[in-house]
């Protein structure tokens, strides 16, 4: 091909029907219906078509290049094929969709490449927004790669999760939540990141031991900065190249979903950076995100919004979401920050935000966004979780779209979170005074399908650990951990846990080094606590009243809340069947509190757990077979008298003869 034919495409006036091909002369891989569909905002496998594929035409190996930028005025494609030159393969403008396509000879997996974007002079360089892979930041070319050539083995998983669509209410979730780049580096090489695969094995069976039955890792996305953890994603499309190659992320997932460990990543669709290689302004104009900085900036962030009104930009997220799901067999997506997606004026000032055509503060286009995400994801993959970092009292967040919700599977308790740390701050002294932070969660707890998070937000920032903020001497900084973690896996919800928590790491959370796993050769303190949390694990996975009826009023039932002086709670969790139920008794003083208990039955209860075992590092108060009493108390006709452990909780399950 001439330099002649390289003039800018916009001056050969090509009309319409010029889009059965491009320039170079080779047939275009969409089809009428692919224009239809996408201009309709409902192209969902979309990243089947754009982006970089492999292709044979006529007998001639290469890639198809094909990207959105209606307003630009030329795109080529420029790469190591070509020596980065933008005028060997100009790329062929579909009208009026606004797509670019072009196939080169030749190109191989590996090759790497950009999209050079002119608009009116201005001339910009950009990463793939559908590239598959990417160079480490700083570097940011994308890179081709076949993702169809890794030969999964997890069939069987994936038609349990099928079948299994509606019963995931009815059955534990106990969530590990994970920071690739920090979960654990060699000691010789502590500065070299983990590879995917290569800490697969180990990843898997610690999952495994300690009794999860998912994990979540933060977003493995393509993102320019590691200090944003992921949270400020470039290629959403593309798996991180920090940990590895796509094919070796694929590898950790299949060996969790032969291991019965389903897997969540965290996605981020509100926002993304303003990286010049990135979506900012793609095509010389505000493409992905709005125009007016009343709507599309998020000043505190530093990032842009996604324009939820223009149908191509919900495409492109909904597609995204898929693709996870597809190409990769994730179980589910931790949407992130969707109270900052919902409201027009979060984290703005006065006349900094745009009302909505109603006057209002609710952002309509995002709701609709979300909700074509939620009907999208849970019917192309039955048995998905989609979850919301939501933290506002939004109603229906997990009412099913058919009924004027948003269609969440689960949502996080932000509010049972920070009230239920705050009071284990409290000297318990003074606790007393602070006692309807523990009780005020079962007002709403039914309102919403929750999970019950302490994820790596409680560990940054100056906000300490758990271990660092609970009061009193090193005995009651692990018991108050234990006691803990034992109240929250008995109250309703499914749980998360972030990684380092489980064993009492003293040092927030470094996104930049591994975890403190030399704390463990401190066996009645750091292994203790390790030990507590795989038991409870282990107890909520065979005990139905733990998770069976988690999301209804039926499932729980208040004992006593009322003993604000003691600072002592008692309440029953119950499964379908009414018989099959736990009594939960926690005190959260240092001081041993013999209690009768008011109990359902009339029969004798066992312990079958207490935090304050030995093996635990705890002192040993414990209760064993208990005897049930005519002892009216609790407004019931039968008690048990139980010795209550100091800052301890104790489960006592029903002797049926």
């Amino acid at each position: 091909m001439t330099e002649s034919n390289h003039m800018p495409l916009e001056s050969k006036n090509l009309s319409k029907n010029a889009s059965c091909g491009n320039a170079d002369g080779f047939s275009t891989v969409l089809s009428e219906y692919d224009f239809y569909l996408f201009g309709e905002g409902k192209h969902w496998r979309i990243y089947e078509k754009l982006g970089a594929h492999f292709r044979t035409v006529n007998g001639v190996d290469g890639v198809n290049f094909l990207v959105w930028a209606p307003n630009a005025s030329s795109v080529s494609v420029i790469g190591d094929f070509n020596d980065w030159d933008g005028r060997r393969h100009l790329m062929f403008k579909h009208y009026p969709s606004g797509l670019w396509e072009v196939f080169v000879p030749g190109v191989s997996e590996g090759a790497n490449y950009k999209y050079r974007v002119e608009n009116n002079g201005e001339i910009t360089e950009r990463s793939d927004p559908i590239g598959f892979f990417a160079e480490r930041a700083p570097k940011s070319a994308s890179i081709v790669v076949d993702l169809n050539k890794y030969q999964w083995n997890d069939g069987a998983w994936l038609e349990a999760r099928r079948n299994e669509e509606n019963q995931w209410e009815r059955k534990p979730i106990s969530i590990y939540e994970v920071h690739l780049g920090s979960w654990l580096r060699s000691e010789k090489t502590p500065d070299k990141m983990p590879n995917y695969r290569e800490i697969a094995d180990q990843l898997v069976e610690y999952v495994k031991k300690l009794g999860y039955t998912h994990v979540e890792f933060l977003p493995v996305s393509e993102h320019p900065l590691l200090g944003s953890w992921g949270y400020q994603v470039i290629g959403m499309f593309s798996i991180t190249s920090r940990y590895g190659r796509p094919e070796e992320f694929m590898y950790l997932v299949d060996k969790f979903h032969q291991n019965g460990i389903g897997v969540l990543i965290d996605w981020v669709p509100a926002h993304f950076p303003k990286d010049g290689h990135g979506l900012r302004r793609f095509d010389g104009t505000a493409l992905y995100e709005y125009e007016d900085s009343r709507l599309g900036e998020r000043r505190d962030w530093g990032t842009l919004v996604f324009n939820y009104s223009r149908n191509e930009v919900r495409n492109y997220l909904v597609a995204n979401a898929l693709f996870w799901l597809d190409k990769y067999h994730v179980d589910g997506l931790r949407v992130d920050a969707v109270a900052s997606m919902l409201y027009l004026d979060y984290g703005r000032k006065n006349g900094e935000w745009l009302p909505n055509n109603r006057g209002g503060r609710e952002n309509f286009d995002a709701v609709d966004f979300l909700r074509e995400l939620n009907v999208q994801t849970h019917t192309r993959y039955p048995g998905v979780l989609t979850i919301a970092e939501e933290s506002t009292t939004w109603p229906g967040v997990c009412k099913s779209v058919n009924d004027g919700g948003l269609g969440f599977s689960m949502k996080w308790n932000m509010g049972w979170m920070n009230d239920t740390l705050r009071y284990c701050k409290e000297d318990p002294i003074y606790r007393k005074y602070h006692h309807d932070q523990i009780t005020f969660s079962l007002m709403y707890a039914f309102s919403e399908k929750f999970v019950l998070p302490i994820s790596h937000d409680e560990v940054v920032h100056g906000k300490g650990t758990i271990i660092g903020n609970a009061p009193g001497d090193l005995w009651q900084k692990f018991a108050l951990a234990r006691l803990l973690y034992s109240y929250m896996w008995a109250h309703p919800g499914k749980k998360l846990l972030f990684m380092g928590c489980e064993f009492g790491q003293w040092k927030e959370w470094n996104f930049n080094e591994s975890l403190d796993w030399g704390l463990l050769k401190y066996d009645d303190t750091h292994g203790g606590l390790q030990r507590c949390v795989a038991d409870l694990n282990r107890i909520y996975k065979t005990e139905r009243a733990f998770y069976e009826l988690d999301f209804v009023w039926q499932g729980f039932e208040w004992i006593n809340c009322n003993d604000w002086e003691e600072s002592l709670f008692s309440f029953v969790r119950k499964a379908e069947n009414p018989d099959d139920h736990i009594v939960v008794v926690a005190n959260f003083t240092p001081v041993p509190r013999r209690k009768y208990v008011g109990v359902p039955a009339k029969v004798d209860y066992q312990e079958i757990y207490c935090s304050d075992a030995p093996c635990y590092g705890g002192s040993g108060v414990g209760n064993g077979l208990v005897p049930v009493g005519d002892v009216p108390w609790d407004n019931r006709p039968q008690s048990i008298d139980v010795l209550a452990p100091p800052l301890g909780v104790s489960f006592f399950k029903p002797v049926w003869k």
